[in-house]
């Protein structure tokens, strides 16, 4: 199955999300991500149910953040050493994730790619 996009964004409470689908908007909160995975999985499973359709798990959502709310949450990645490993500007970089400046759709790919390769070769990292 294809995964089901939520765009997610950081509340003063905690975490929002929302999908538009052809039978409307499921949006939901929770404190915590995962708070709100599991509620993205209630609040989905009901509109399925109502409509007679699938429902999915936790496997088949995908939370999608814009770059100042992803580096928001995951603040214990070093921006200036990912800058480095992506060959960008650290302070460019920084602006991107203040909401300085608005990156280009070619940029916002660059700094996905970056991360995506960084969490890549830490899942495949061992310790001596």
């Amino acid at each position: 199955m294809k995964k089901v996009k939520f765009n997610v964004e950081k509340t003063n409470t905690g975490y929002s999300a929302y999908h538009e689908n052809r039978h409307g908007i499921i949006a939901t909160t929770g404190d915590t991500l995962a708070d709100l995975r599991a509620n993205i999985v209630e609040a989905y499973n009901l509109q399925a149910a109502h409509y007679k359709k699938n429902g999915i798990d936790e496997e088949n959502i995908s939370l999608v953040f814009d770059l100042q709310q992803f580096f928001e949450y995951y603040n214990a990645i070093n921006v200036k050493g990912l800058a480095a490993r992506m060959n960008m500007n650290y302070t460019l970089l920084s602006q991107y994730i203040t909401g300085v400046k608005v990156p280009s759709e070619k940029q916002v790919h660059k700094v996905l790619e970056g991360v995506k390769q960084l969490g890549k070769e830490l899942s495949e990292a061992d310790f001596a």
